[in-house]
């Protein structure tokens, strides 16, 4: 009989793929003219503020150049923005316009709209029961994450 951290951890990885799939169907629905890895680059500068190609790169597992010309074409849109790094002048890191954020804030409202006529049906128990188990998700997995700067001193030393 498995452990309940056992079976909690069968539980999100049987369930996760599912919430992530019905999140990813309502973004793609309303991401405004962009491709699955254009809007994907958005969603990670999002997230990732100033983070470079490279970084970017790696996340969307494209090469540097097929990732350059990506990147050029968010810029040419106004929805990325290229900076010189203020400490590394040598590198260039990636921050979204407001235009980029604009189009990311409504394909999330859109996203939160449809999830919330998903939990509707729920009863109030249920709801609160996916309240207690989202924000414990959240601090469990927030508490792993390593830092950006813990992350680019490795980088730095290696």
């Amino acid at each position: 009989m498995p452990s309940r951290s056992e079976k909690a951890a069968l539980q999100t990885l049987e369930v996760t793929p599912l919430v992530m799939r019905a999140i990813r169907t309502h973004m793609r629905a309303h991401r405004a003219e962009l491709t699955v890895t254009q809007f994907r680059a958005l969603v990670f500068v999002d997230r990732h503020a100033g983070a470079s190609l490279s970084d970017l790169g790696a996340h969307i597992g494209l090469s540097l150049s097929a990732m350059s010309k990506l990147v050029d074409a968010l810029v040419e849109r106004k929805l990325v923005a290229r900076e010189l790094d203020a400490i590394d002048r040598r590198r260039i890191t990636l921050t979204l316009t407001a235009r980029g954020r604009s189009i990311l804030a409504q394909a999330r409202r859109a996203t939160h709209a449809a999830l919330t006529k998903t939990f509707a049906p729920l009863k109030p128990r249920e709801l609160d029961q996916i309240d207690a188990a989202m924000e414990t998700l959240r601090r469990v997995f927030l508490s792993e994450r390593p830092s950006r700067a813990t992350k680019r001193d490795h980088h730095e030393r290696s």
